[in-house]
């Protein structure tokens, strides 16, 4: 499939141009317009497919775009401002819930308990677990960064999007006692092996945080 990300990257939108009958599986509510394309939506994968989605943070229904001419043309975008990317997965990518925008009808998209590391570290308790060999489009808040990983790589718990099957990865905290209480950092992953990490660039949690410090109290 062709695709454009425009916008970027606060408020991105993938256009994707499709061939006849070339198929796209995106998040519902995420269509903003389309030509020549036709809508199903459906549970893939079944009752059990639709549950799995929904632990990891993504709908229960899935849409189906399937293009009724060739040069058929479909806009796509995620439910808040931030980056949208695009992965092309050949075997299995990890993701934070709800990152999943879009993708190619071959991959399994599940859910992956995350250990009770991912809850310490304040991020949930589930991964999303993208199978197969396919293009997928990833959204986040903030903008997306590739990183490549050869060795250890730590990032901020609320900065990760996605990581590649090859990188094991630990929580921990980003220093000693003082520098954990005074620093402003929480906790971190340390990634290890080699691969590739998306970062964003802004932390929903911080964001909300900067918000309420801006709110009148109450008397």
């Amino acid at each position: 499939m062709k695709y454009e990300i425009l916008s970027k990257p606060s408020y991105a939108l993938l256009k994707l141009t499709l061939d006849e009958g070339e198929e796209v599986v995106a998040e519902t509510g995420a269509m903003v317009f389309m030509d020549g394309v036709r809508l199903k939506t459906e549970m893939k994968g079944g009752l059990f497919g639709g549950l799995k989605r929904m632990i990891g943070g993504e709908s229960f229904f899935v849409n189906r775009f399937i293009a009724e001419k060739r040069g058929a043309i479909l806009g796509l975008a995620p439910p808040y401002q931030g980056d949208v990317t695009h992965v092309r997965v050949e075997g299995t990518l990890y993701a934070q819930s709800g990152a999943f925008l879009a993708g190619s009808p071959e991959l399994e998209i599940s859910s992956k308990w995350g250990g009770a590391r991912t809850f310490f570290a304040g991020e949930g308790l589930i991964l999303l677990k993208i199978d197969g060999h396919g293009d997928v489009f990833l959204s986040s808040f903030g903008g997306i960064e590739e990183v490549e990983v050869n060795g250890e790589l730590v990032v901020d718990t609320g900065h990760i999007v996605a990581f590649e099957e090859g990188l094991s990865f630990t929580i921990s905290k980003a220093g000693g006692l003082k520098a954990t209480l005074l620093s402003g950092e929480g906790l971190v992953a340390k990634f290890k092996g080699s691969g590739k990490v998306w970062i964003q660039t802004r932390s929903v949690s911080d964001y909300i945080g900067w918000l309420a410090s801006l709110m009148p109290s109450r008397d």
